[in-house]
């Protein structure tokens, strides 16, 4: 079997179709079927940025349907459910408060989705149950697909909030929406990766004009908490300018406990496709800008290892 893994979409579905046509999946009128022995596996982020989110769902979910591919929950589906769920904490405050706060950030990340799915609508009530239907992880006999990271000691927190697919209820968005909460540590582990704090007053702007005083770092290097700053952190080079070259990463807790392959999007790459290490695979490159290309790894279960960068594809949309 081939699964063939695609990176985050964030509602570019032309650029969808032109990679499953490229990858000989075939459209019945109702999905896309893929081709003998193929089987597909988004990573997720489906929605927000690009202007097809609705075509973009529907085209993902048929195929869920069908059962001809899999698919976990990105932190922006993550962020959808909380953006949509109101605080149980403060039932009685004015203005209402939501899991997520509709600030200018988390509004203006999340408005394309709301322009074609309205807030409230039926199509948008619709859309959420659909959300908890995606697991936050997957493991099989031949790898482990995670949005961003496979940290099994955060997953092991999460477990007992989960359902037995590993997907969220009600209670469990609640529960890991709460910050500074061990189960909120985890989930954004899981979602959004290993994170290590700056040196003490400084902060960065991120590409949505956030202020961070931590920075994402690249959890599948080794000796994480052995070296500069620079030399771990995933973040683009104006970020990067910001930070003295000699502040040393301190404090990482982190240890990939597994020796299967593992699969993530999450980091916005670009350049050339290849392993982030010999065990370590993303596909998103980017697909949510003109420059960059949505993407597919195509793993083959009966000889998943050693990864090779000759097994990724590309739709060159330009």
């Amino acid at each position: 079997m081939i699964i063939d893994i695609i990176g985050d979409i964030h509602g570019y579905a032309d650029k969808l179709t032109g990679l499953l046509e490229q990858l000989g999946y075939v459209h019945n009128g109702q999905y896309f079927m893929p081709p003998d022995g193929h089987r597909a596996l988004f990573i997720g982020d489906l929605i927000d940025r690009g202007s097809q989110q609705l075509a973009t769902l529907e085209m993902v979910f048929a195929m869920l349907d069908a059962d001809v591919a899999d698919a976990v929950m990105g932190n922006h589906e993550y962020n959808a459910l909380a953006f949509a769920t109101l605080d149980p904490g403060h039932n009685n405050s004015h203005p209402q408060r939501y899991l997520r706060s509709h600030n200018d950030v988390h509004t203006r990340q999340h408005e394309a989705f709301l322009a074609e799915i309205p807030f409230g609508s039926e199509t948008h009530q619709y859309w959420l149950k659909r959300f908890y239907e995606l697991p936050l992880w997957l493991e099989t006999e031949y790898a482990c697909f995670v949005h961003a990271c496979w940290d099994v000691d955060s997953m092991a927190v999460l477990k007992p909030l989960l359902t037995a697919t590993h997907c969220l209820t009600t209670h469990a968005l609640e529960i890991t929406a709460q910050k500074h909460t061990l189960p909120f540590e985890a989930l954004e582990r899981v979602l959004k990766g290993v994170e290590t704090a700056l040196p003490e007053g400084l902060v960065m702007v991120d590409k949505d004009g956030t202020e961070r005083s931590q920075v994402r770092v690249r959890w599948w290097l080794d000796e994480l908490n052995t070296r500069p700053i620079h030399q771990i952190a995933r973040a683009p080079s104006s970020g990067l300018a910001q930070i003295p070259k000699d502040a040393m990463a301190e404090n990482i807790d982190f240890a990939l406990k597994t020796h299967k392959p593992v699969f993530v999007g999450h980091y916005w790459l670009t350049g050339n496709p290849e392993p982030l290490s010999i065990q370590v695979i993303c596909t998103d490159y980017s697909a949510a800008v003109d420059s960059g290309y949505l993407t597919c790894y195509q793993l083959n279960t009966s000889a998943s290892l050693p990864l090779n960068a000759a097994n990724f594809v590309q739709y060159q949309h330009d």
